[in-house]
């Protein structure tokens, strides 16, 4: 499958599953934006490592959880490679805090983590969509978690805020509906700096997946692939991708 003459804005894709999923796009001919918020070294080397593979790629700065910079980076994305074919929402933060201790949870890491985490893709949506109806076949895909069905997670918002997502790409795919597909991906337990997850909480984890395996960020990657460019009859659904876990639980 080539994607040759088709451009994809990566939210968040400095790191982890957002370079994967730019990486990807690339390998298959797309025309990537790499966005960034703060971690602009790392979202220049992305873009380094597409272009020496003979790939388009360039990277934009924006806060997605700031409604004018979303739009600046559509606009952006537009001066550079005249259109949007795809819109890929996968910046997110979190930070790690008990379940339980819920008086850690303040006002600004609640407004943080919804900003960026929920506020942050409908922003994008909302700037990348006039440029998206005007390209036939074009997709949104989300990137949620299974902390949205299973209420875990780094923290009790952090779940929430991905939930959101999953219920926000429903209504996105009815209100965008039939020009703009809109799915959404759940990433389990993934190995990638996100959060400050320990080496030794990914093993131990990974040692009751039903698979052995935890879910790498080229299996998201492959997935987000999937919704945007193949699944042309399927808008509104949701992918768990995550060794079995969600599902069927652990395997002891």
């Amino acid at each position: 499958m080539r994607l040759d003459d088709k451009v994809a804005v990566v939210t968040g894709a400095g790191t982890g599953m957002g370079r994967a999923i730019a990486e990807l796009f690339a390998r298959h001919g797309a025309k990537v934006v790499v966005n960034y918020s703060s971690s602009r070294d790392a979202a220049v080397e992305v873009v380094a490592a597409i272009q020496a593979e003979g790939g388009a790629a360039v990277a934009v700065g924006a806060d997605v959880s700031k409604e004018a910079e979303a739009m600046a980076l559509m606009d952006a994305t537009e001066r550079e490679y005249g259109r949007i074919d795809y819109l890929i929402n996968n910046a997110g933060w979190s930070t790690r805090i008990p379940h339980a201790q819920l008086g850690d949870l303040t006002d600004e890491i609640w407004d943080h983590t919804l900003n960026v985490n929920l506020r942050g893709v409908f922003y994008c949506v909302r700037a990348a969509t006039p440029f998206l109806k005007l390209q036939q076949g074009s997709s949104i895909v989300n990137i949620s978690s299974v902390a949205s069905i299973t209420g875990q997670g780094s923290s009790i918002v952090y779940a929430a805020s991905k939930a959101g997502v999953v219920t926000m790409t429903k209504s996105l795919a009815r209100a965008l509906a039939p020009g703009i597909r809109v799915n959404v991906v759940l990433p389990g337990f993934v190995r990638t700096r996100f959060a400050g997850w320990t080496k030794e909480s990914f093993d131990a984890t990974e040692k009751i997946t039903p698979l052995r395996q935890l879910a790498s960020v080229e299996d998201v990657a492959e997935a987000t692939l999937f919704f945007a460019a193949v699944a042309k009859s399927t808008t509104g659904e949701s992918l768990v991708v995550d060794g079995g876990m969600a599902t069927l639980g652990p395997s002891l």
